[in-house]
């Protein structure tokens, strides 16, 4: 067996270097990282700790990587609500979770990270929240050396399951109940993120919506920003009959906009976070229960983990209106 004597004598360089490397150690020249990488593969180097993992047929650690929203000041309430979510259901199942964040992983190479999560001897992975522009996680996806779940994104193989609700279908359906109540016609639409998997749905729920009741439909992208909804409002909003936001954090930056404009127009959301009930007035939106999507994704995974195909699993939502009195406690 390979050990890490044999990586750093391959390297050139001390048996502490390798593990500073192996490790993430800070202030490793470039030149350094490369040699010893280069070493682990050439000699098909696996850590002590995964070897020990596999050697135990171990298969219970699981790692959350998670997107948090810098778009805003607030805390992450979804965020907050996957971990309690996974952690719950992983409790239940006996399995072992880790958390980390997008932001760790940010100029890292599939290899580096690989290497990063056998160290910790991770055998499955749920990512929430990815969108087109995260190139090097689809490639993690694509090779396959882990089991994955993701949650809110369309891509799944034999070793991947994606977890989420109908977001075309859950945007039609929240936009046509405030549309209709208030007989309304010109539609201001505030996106999400471009290239985000969930706006691409969402966009074509509100388009084909806007198609079938014959709607005059403006699209701005508000990229999931109270601030940037909030301007979009100011900048659109008298012109519009209605506003349909395609969060509860984008609406509430319409709505507080219009109350300072001093007009009313009805805004509806997406999501069913708990702040929308402080927003001062009720508006329509969509009700995920993010912990149970979370749950579902945990449950999936120890589905792949044990022998399962990736698959596409579909959850349910509910139209609701937030009111204060069913928030407080």
């Amino acid at each position: 067996m390979v050990s890490i004597k044999d990586v750093a004598k391959h390297a050139g360089v001390a048996i502490s270097t390798v593990s500073k490397v192996l490790n993430h150690y800070p202030n490793v020249s470039e030149e350094t990282k490369r040699k010893v990488n280069q070493a682990v593969e050439e000699l098909n180097f696996v850590p002590n700790s995964v070897a020990a993992a596999l050697s135990s047929k171990q298969s219970g650690r699981v790692a959350l990587l998670l997107n948090l929203n810098t778009k805003t000041q607030a805390i992450d309430e979804i965020v907050m609500q996957y971990i309690s979510g996974a952690i719950n259901k992983a409790m239940e199942m006996g399995l072992d979770v880790i958390t980390f964040f997008f932001s760790m992983f940010e100029n890292k190479s599939v290899e580096e990270i690989t290497r990063y999560l056998n160290a910790q001897s991770i055998h499955g992975i749920i990512i929430y929240g990815m969108s087109k522009e995260d190139k090097v996680l689809q490639k993690l996806i694509a090779a396959q050396e882990f089991k994955v779940v993701l949650v809110d994104a369309p891509l799944y193989n034999s070793n991947t399951s994606t977890v989420w609700v109908n977001q075309e279908q859950a945007q039609y359906d929240v936009a046509q109940k405030t549309i209709v109540e208030n007989k309304s016609k010109k539609i201001l639409y505030i996106a999400g993120k471009k290239n985000g998997y969930v706006t691409e749905q969402r966009l074509k729920g509100i388009k084909r919506l806007a198609q079938d009741m014959d709607l005059n439909l403006l699209i701005k992208h508000g990229e999931f920003s109270e601030l940037q909804a909030r301007n979009i409002t100011f900048r659109f909003a008298r012109n519009r009959d209605v506003i349909v936001c395609a969060s509860d954090l984008m609406a509430i930056g319409a709505m507080r906009a219009l109350m300072e404009m001093d007009i009313f127009r009805p805004v509806c959301g997406f999501d069913g976070i708990t702040l929308m009930g402080y927003a001062g007035k009720q508006m329509n939106t969509i009700s995920q229960n993010f912990a149970g999507v979370s749950a579902a994704a945990v449950e999936e995974l120890h589905y792949l983990m044990n022998g399962g195909e990736g698959r596409e699993k579909i959850l349910g939502y509910t139209i609701a209106r937030m009111k204060y009195m069913d928030i407080i406690c």
